[in-house]
Formats: structure tokens, sequence, C-alpha cells
């Protein structure tokens, strides 16, 4: 199969791009598009065949759910069995937005992995909105090979998906760079599943009755699967990774001896604005500042993806405090890692590699 390769303007989507990708939509294809918080792959939400497409395409468990785009909040009700009044209020406050909503779903919905629940958001990207609104409610994970980092950019997902997908909308970077935040509204009370663009704290500013499920810290591995991204290992890159979490100084003195340990090398150290001049060994990659966290966010898995094309032999990562969007950065480096993570601060034992 030959991907499609079609740039459009992120302020101004022409016409013509979405209707050539809305063609491709309604005929059971699948488009990669971008969002605000990463590049999807989306396939008619409501033909059960295309959705399954999607799983084939990413090579992904046929338990993990994916979530539903929308372009108007009228369509949640009628995807949705029931909205409750807190939901039409997280509404009117995220959307568009990096939020996602758990619902009961509505019975004529195709229900797949057995679940009677279905994740529903409203993107905060003209090109993606476009998109939707020209064919229907799209459904999306990101647009990545399963288990990889997921994609910021129109290259990162033709690196995974290139010949496997029909069409790619190229809109640029995107502003996120971390996935919608997941929150469960079927009982209160209301859970984040998986944390976000849109904070514990933004939420809470709206509705009270709102609490982080332990799932969402990441770590230990869960069976759980309501939601994309709680089963299994995600953003993963090709070297083993290391995550040494604790106190800054702490962690600076734990990754310099953790790099010297395996050699230095073709040791890859994620560090920060702060602390990466700290480090005389290793190829050393400066994701973002700790007093900015959010540039973290956005520039996660590029990062990731970059020591990918290095051929490191192992990465080590600073870990990131978990106040408001560092709870999404932590989960992320978190499975990334998978589930490697070391406690500077406490001493704990060394994980070992023969590398």
């Amino acid at each position: 199969m030959r991907t499609i390769v079609l740039k459009v303007d992120p302020k101004n989507p022409e016409e013509e791009k979405i209707r050539e990708a809305a063609k491709v939509i309604e005929a059971g294809g699948l488009v990669a598009f971008p969002t605000e918080t990463v590049y999807g792959l989306g396939a008619n939400a409501l033909d059960l065949k295309a959705v399954l497409r999607i799983y084939e395409a990413k090579n992904r468990p046929p338990d993990n759910p994916v979530i539903t785009h929308i372009a108007s909040k009228e369509d949640a009700y009628r995807l949705a069995r029931e909205v409750p009044s807190d939901a039409e209020k997280l509404m009117d406050a995220f959307w568009p937005g990096p939020l996602t909503l758990l619902l009961k779903k509505a019975k004529d919905i195709p229900r797949l992995g057995g679940l009677d629940e279905i994740t529903i958001r409203m993107p905060a990207n003209k090109i993606a909105l476009a998109l939707i609104a020209a064919s229907k409610p799209i459904a999306a994970p990101s647009a990545n090979l399963s288990g990889r980092p997921s994609p910021t950019t129109a290259e990162h997902v033709l690196q995974d998906l290139d010949g496997r997908i029909e069409m790619v909308l190229d809109g640029g970077p995107t502003a996120v760079g971390v996935e919608s935040t997941i929150l469960d509204m079927t009982k209160k009370p209301y859970r984040i599943l998986r944390p976000g663009g849109v904070t514990l704290e933004d939420l809470r500013k709206i509705v009270k009755d709102v609490e982080v499920h332990p799932v969402a810290f990441a770590k230990v591995p869960t069976d759980l699967a309501k939601a994309p991204g709680m089963k299994y290992r995600h953003y993963a890159p090709r070297a083993p990774m290391i995550l040494v979490e604790g106190r800054v100084e702490d962690i600076v003195r734990k990754i310099r001896e953790l790099a010297l340990k395996y050699g230095g090398q073709g040791i890859g150290i994620m560090a920060t604005h702060e602390t990466a001049g700290s480090y005389d060994i290793g190829i050393v990659k400066v994701v973002g500042s700790r007093s900015e966290p959010r540039s973290i966010a956005k520039n996660l898995f590029k990062i990731l993806r970059e020591f990918d094309q290095l051929g490191v032999r192992l990465i080590i990562a600073e870990g990131i405090e978990e106040e408001d969007i560092g709870l999404a950065i932590s989960n992320r480096l978190r499975k990334a890692a998978g589930y490697n993570i070391v406690n500077a601060s406490e001493g704990r034992a060394d994980i070992d590699y023969s590398l």
C-alpha cells in the first residue's frame, strides 16, 4: 500500500484536502491526522470493520480500547447512553481540548472488547475538527505501532506506519505532546484513568468529586483495560530504559553512577535544562525545563524517538515532580521504562542490564 501524505495548513485547512481525507474515512480506510495532543490514526467509528483495521495496522492488542473523536457536543449525546450533568459542565469548560470522558455506550454503537463504555473527546485542532465534521465520528488511537512512543509529527507517523495506512494529513508538530486526560464518569467519585493535558487541578475547579485512580500513577503494571493506555506497555523506545526518581540532586548523582556503571558510550541521558550541564558522560538530550513542565510534555516522545535514531544501548531518564501536568509526564515515563524505576532518594537497588 502507498501512503499518501498531504500537507495541510493548520490555521486554515484546505477544504479539498479535507474532502479527500474524508472520502478515505467513508470508504473504510485509515487516515492519520494531527490533534493538539498527538497524531491520531482515524477510522469511521461507526464501521466495525474499519475500526478493526486500526488494530491490524498498529498491531494493537484487541482488548485495548480506542477513543471516539467528535466535532460537536451533540454527538456525545448520540454516542453515549447517558451524559451526567457534571459531564456537561466539563464539556463546556474543556471542549474542544485534551479531555476524554468515559461514559456508558449507546446500544447501537459497535462494541469492542466486551466493554459497555465509550471514550469520547473533541480535539482542539482545526484539521481534526474539519476532518470529523466532513465525515463521521472518528475512532482514533495514537498513529504509531503499538507500544512505541506516540507521534507528535507526521514524520513520526511515517516511521511506524508508512505503507500500512492510506493517508497522513501533515499539520506540523502537535502542541501538547502527551495524550488526553481520560476521566471515568460512569460512577462517583469520578476517576482519572490516564492523566494528560487537563490536570486534576483543572478538573476540580469545575467538578469537585474527582480522584486519581491508582493505575494513573503507573508505578506497577495493571490488568485493567477500561480505557486506552491502561493495561499494556506504551511509549517505549527500542533501547531498554531506566527512570530515576527522587530529589533532583539525588537523580543527577544516581544517573552519573549508572552511566559509569554501563560504560558511558552509547548511553542516552534524558535531562532537563536545569541539570544537563551536570553530565559529562553519555549522549545527553534536553527534554525541557522543570520550571516549565509543559515543555517537557511537548518534547518527551520526540526525544525518545531521537534516541532510537541514534541507536543508543540504554536510556536513563530523569523523573519529574507529579504536580499539575507532571503526573501525565511521570505516567508516560514510567510506562516507557517498562516500570524499571530507581528511587535515588531512597537508595533502591540498581537494575542490572547485560549490555
